[in-house]
């Protein structure tokens, strides 16, 4: 018993320490690449901004910090890769692996504090994915928008587009020249009817309401378009239902940028979508990379621990540069796999967790080699 609770003992702290040993190499990864991203691409636009545009310094600040989550959530996957290896690295060159492992301790063992911590650190990923980053994206657009731009605040829509398809071909197209969402009124609305992929015909109304759960156009003309592309008849009507499944908000929504959707609004929107008929696959492919690449703090651990335990040199400067090639080689196979799930190539859903499962196989082989060696 005595043995029992000592060897649980030296088990608590092995974690303790493994923890401690991760933290100083995850900090700095997620500076040292946060400002790779940063320098790579949102400095550039901010200098522009002071420089070519006399936009305010306190303004372009702002705009920084609201654009700088999403920027942090990208780099998580990469820090913990950074900090498994130059962890795993330092046991090494100081042979606390191989006393370890003398004393009976399985590198699986060794590796679990390193899988627990990116576990949290890709259920925080998720998280603010889900919280922080899209407010953090709608307030960078507003100070974009009415703060550098100057637009002014309303709650007028205008120039939105709708599309529908059956069968994979373009049956009606929507065009609203302004919506207020909140009354459920419509001005200037075009809609161009398809029959076979050939335009058969347009409908132009003055006005349009939400009534009773329906749409309704006032004051509108109807156009008969032959198979030469000629228009053959012409009427007129007070008032016309226009079949439109959607309610106000869900106009302004199927309208909205779904990248700065969180995953459940993203969600929704995929199935707005989908009842026009209108291929979601480039929506499936964001909304399941959303949920994936997170998990790749854990997959990439995995790798990283196993490339430092066979690695005797503990400088984070090397470990960087490791890192660095890891993550490069896992985007590109992202990359290529987004296209491929895009383009109906592959499943949406396996394109997007492929990268995961293939280096989650990589990184459970060489793990197991580490165990043995």
């Amino acid at each position: 018993m005595h043995q029992e609770r000592k060897g649980s003992h030296r088990i608590k702290i092995l974690d303790r320490f493994v923890i401690n040993e991760l933290k100083p190499p995850f900090f700095f990864g997620i500076f040292a690449f946060s400002l790779l991203l940063v320098a790579g691409d949102l400095l550039f636009d901010l200098a522009d901004l002071i420089v070519e545009r006399g936009v305010p310094l306190w303004i372009v600040t702002k705009l920084f910090i609201y654009r700088l989550p999403s920027v942090v959530v990208l780099t998580l996957p990469m820090a913990m890769l950074l900090a498994s290896i130059y962890c795993f690295s330092k046991l090494s060159s100081q042979s606390e692996l191989v006393a370890l492992k003398a004393s009976g301790v399985a590198f699986q063992r060794i590796v679990r504090p390193l899988l627990m911590v990116a576990l949290a650190v890709g259920c925080a990923a998720l998280l603010l994915n889900e919280t922080i980053v899209p407010l953090a994206d709608r307030a960078a657009e507003h100070v974009l928008r009415y703060e550098i731009a100057r637009e002014r605040p309303s709650l007028l829509r205008e120039r939105l587009f709708l599309r529908e398809e059956k069968a994979g071909r373009l049956s009606r197209v929507i065009y609203i020249e302004k919506l207020l969402p909140r009354s459920g009124l419509m001005e200037g609305v075009l809609v161009q009817e398809f029959d076979e992929g050939s335009l058969r015909r347009i409908m132009l109304a003055e006005k349009g309401s939400w009534q009773g759960g329906e749409w309704w156009l006032e004051g509108g003309r109807a156009f008969e378009v032959s198979p030469d592309g000629q228009v053959s008849t012409s009427t007129q009507f007070a008032r016309q239902r226009l079949p439109l499944p959607l309610s106000p908000a869900q106009v302004e929504r199927a309208a909205a940028d779904p990248k700065r959707m969180g995953a459940f609004e993203l969600h929704k929107y995929i199935a707005l979508v989908e009842a026009q008929g209108a291929d979601v696959r480039p929506l499936q492919m964001l909304l399941y990379l959303r949920l994936a690449v997170p998990w790749a703090s854990v997959v990439l651990a995995m790798v990283g621990s196993s490339m430092g335990a066979h690695s005797r040199r503990a400088s984070s400067g090397v470990g960087l540069g490791v890192s660095v090639i890891v993550i490069f080689f896992y985007y590109v196979l992202m990359s290529l796999c987004r296209a491929m799930g895009e383009s109906g190539y592959m499943s949406p859903l396996f394109a997007a967790w492929f990268p995961n499962l293939l280096f989650f196989l990589i990184g459970g082989a060489l793990i197991r080699r580490a165990n043995m060696t």
